[in-house]
């Protein structure tokens, strides 16, 4: 099941209207998820438009394929790393909402707080791990062991920036509640 909104409250399409800076974040974070999720399904289009083609020329022309399969790879973890935080904005990502009904409206914002807070500590570590990935990669030069040898720092500073901006998404929904306004 997904994990939407409380049933005890509407949604509103603008959470934070009183806290300007909490407002501001929310507003920017919206706007790159928006610009984001654009990019991401273009990557998609391309991926699948870059296998076909890896399938087509193998099957007709019996031509050997050095980087599709890499370059299709690449765009996906982009794709799905990039748009963690606007899945996770939507409350999209998959939960287990055995006890919604059961507990009172209260024990759910405070079960939905712990399973925020639990999220940021692993996703924070996931993207430190990703960076200092990234840092690797960069300084080392390394690469793919193809003989495309595309830069192994692409993927990393992917996945490192999906998750830094779905770190961003969390505090801004840990931080609703405190500035007066509904959460999501």
């Amino acid at each position: 099941m997904m994990h939407g909104p409380l049933p005890d409250q509407p949604e509103t399409p603008s959470a934070v209207a009183d806290n300007v800076f909490v407002a501001a974040l929310e507003r920017a974070l919206a706007f790159c998820n928006y610009i984001i999720v654009i990019l991401a399904a273009i990557a998609l289009v391309a991926a699948s438009a870059i296998l076909s083609y890896s399938v087509l020329s193998r099957a007709l022309f019996h031509s050997p394929n050095y980087w599709q399969d890499e370059a299709a790879v690449f765009l996906l973890v982009g794709a799905t790393f990039m748009t963690a935080a606007y899945v996770q904005g939507q409350r999209g990502h998959i939960g287990i909402e055995a006890f919604v009904g059961l507990l009172p409206p209260l024990a759910n914002r405070i079960r939905l707080w712990l399973v925020d807070v639990a999220s940021l500590v692993f996703c924070a570590f996931f993207s430190w791990k990703s960076w200092t990935l990234a840092h690797e990669a960069w300084v080392d030069g390394q690469v793919t062991n193809s003989m495309w040898s595309a830069p192994l720092a692409i993927p990393y500073v992917l996945m490192a920036s999906g998750m830094t901006l779905l770190c961003v998404q969390i505090v801004l929904q840990l931080l609703i509640p405190f500035s007066g306004a509904s959460r999501r």
